[in-house]
């Protein structure tokens, strides 16, 4: 159970604070819900108390992490599919753990195949969420603004040993 004020993250939407825990009556069924503010994109989401378990919400990563986070950025690119649609499915299924690290490894390869080829239209917006789910947590944990977050992950994933 988490509480008002909790850093939490939600996969596939990202990491916010918990506003608020409403009950709401929708189609016939009374639940409680978590209010969850995303800083990054300005975004309010509501998520049933009781399946946070099933959706994989967490709390956001210690300021000790971010150590790990940037190596999984710097660290050489993973072997991906040459097809588009068969590296589009293995990368949805690994930011649907909502794992941080997994996310790093997605936001990672994708960023090194565009600057290499053009990314296809399905995985251009599959790095855009990629990259806003990371920079959320990132923020949440850091503090700092979401420039300075972007340009961090940018000098990561491109440092001169990649």
């Amino acid at each position: 159970m988490f509480s008002i004020g909790d850093k939490i993250v939600y996969p596939m939407h990202g990491a916010g604070i918990i506003e608020g825990i409403e009950e709401k009556l929708i189609l016939g069924e009374t639940r409680r819900y978590y209010v969850l503010h995303v800083p990054y994109g300005e975004m309010k989401i509501m998520i049933p108390c009781d399946s946070t378990d099933s959706v994989g919400v967490r709390g956001v990563i210690d300021e000790t992490d971010l150590m790990d986070i940037e190596d999984a950025l710097r660290c050489a690119s993973t072997q991906m599919s040459d097809n588009w649609n068969r590296r589009y499915r293995d990368n949805m299924e690994k930011l649907k753990t909502g794992e941080l690290i997994e996310v790093c490894e997605v936001v990672r390869n994708l960023m090194r195949v565009d600057r290499i080829k053009k990314l296809s239209t399905g995985e251009k917006k599959l790095l855009s969420n990629a990259k806003q789910i990371l920079l959320s947590e990132l923020i949440l944990v850091s503090g700092a603004k979401a420039e300075e977050v972007l340009r961090k992950i940018d000098e990561w994933v491109f440092f001169e040993g990649a």
